[in-house]
């Protein structure tokens, strides 16, 4: 970690009520594109490894840096403030699906080293460019089981999310993330593990980051696989009392933007949305282009929904460069007063007011 000095909360709060940030793009669909083979993944360093590593996008750092870094600064020219690292799923769980949760660690620290080095190359005084650690929802859920036999299974456990989360956080910030970003959170219940783990870190370090909680709405129920509302998962994940509060993939803009307003109408903190390119084709592939993209988030940034904004599954630095000069100028939404209510939060969000 380079002898920098630490973004606080406030500092990141202050730049976004001055205007709309920009987040990246999609890192895995970006990694597709340059149609990798088993060989590429492996490197040398684990030619002779026991497991197919084909598909393990958070390995890439350690075997293709360049090629990770240089998506990296097609983001940045392309006028991102905010760099997403390479470690969606490079939590020690996640990584045992190919052997390789005792490199959890060292994966994380290079991917935000590789965003940290790509932001200092493109940072100015008028524009500082901010590393976004990313912990992903892992490939377990705490709240539903896999077993359609036996409902009351669970293949994850609070304290087994809070270790794994609580590792790969201090990765991230030993390699030089500003901030922490809970992303396509699906489950609440693995989210308020990953939180947790977070918090418990800062308490260790002496010294808080900025979070980012970002949560995905699945399907057109408008519900995340655990079953919330937008309304219930932000009051499940208030009290962690984030920077910016937001959703991401699953949905193009035109079917997540009810959602987005609806959390930009009750969020009492910064508001900050990445969609998905619309929705994969028969092929797997995203057909929404940039321009297309960009009306439809201008027009969001318009109606005052958005504080950060950028792009996911499909996107690309095209797509970033249309959202960028489409919200440049417009204003920041400003969060809403704290209200003295008292709010509960099952499958449904309640509110009692006094």
């Amino acid at each position: 970690m380079t002898n920098r000095s630490v973004l606080t909360p406030d500092a990141l709060r202050a730049l976004m009520a001055e205007r709309i940030l920009v987040l990246d793009g999609a890192m895995g669909t970006m990694i597709q594109q340059y149609k990798l083979q088993e060989a590429d993944y492996r490197g040398t360093e684990f030619a002779d490894w026991s497991t197919d590593l084909k598909g393990n996008n958070d390995l890439l750092v350690l075997t293709k840096p360049e090629l990770i870094l240089d998506i990296h600064r097609q983001y940045l020219a392309a006028g991102a403030d905010i760099l997403e690292t390479n470690s969606f799923n490079a939590t020690p769980i996640a990584m045992a699906d190919y052997d390789m949760s005792h490199l959890s660690a060292r994966i994380n620290r290079e991917s935000a080293a590789l965003a940290r080095q790509a932001c200092d190359e493109f940072s100015t005084p008028d524009k500082p460019r901010f590393v976004a650690g990313v912990l992903g929802p892992t490939n377990r859920t705490a709240s539903i089981s896999p077993d359609v036999n036996d409902p009351g299974y669970r293949n994850v456990d609070f304290d087994t999310l809070v270790s794994a989360y609580s590792e790969s956080t201090h990765a991230l910030i030993e390699g030089g993330a500003d901030i922490i970003m809970l992303e396509t959170i699906f489950d609440t219940l693995n989210a308020k593990a990953a939180a947790f783990a977070v918090l418990k870190v800062f308490d260790e370090l002496g010294y808080a980051l900025p979070v980012m909680i970002s949560g995905t709405i699945t399907d057109a129920s408008g519900r995340t696989l655990s079953g919330q509302t937008t309304e219930a998962f932000y009051h499940s994940l208030s009290h962690v009392e984030p920077v910016s509060f937001g959703l991401n993939c699953a949905l193009g803009p035109d079917l997540l933007r009810p959602y987005v307003e609806t959390l930009s109408g009750i969020s009492e903190c910064y508001v900050s949305v990445h969609p998905n390119a619309g929705l994969p084709n028969e092929f797997g592939e995203y057909d929404l282009g940039a321009v297309e993209m960009a009306k439809e988030i201008a027009d969001w940034a318009e109606q005052g929904f958005l504080n950060i904004v950028g792009g996911c599954c499909g996107t690309t630095p095209e797509h970033i460069k249309a959202i960028s000069d489409a919200v440049a100028g417009l204003p920041a939404r400003q969060p809403k007063q704290k209200t003295h209510q008292f709010h509960l939060s099952g499958l449904e969000a309640f509110g009692l007011e006094w």
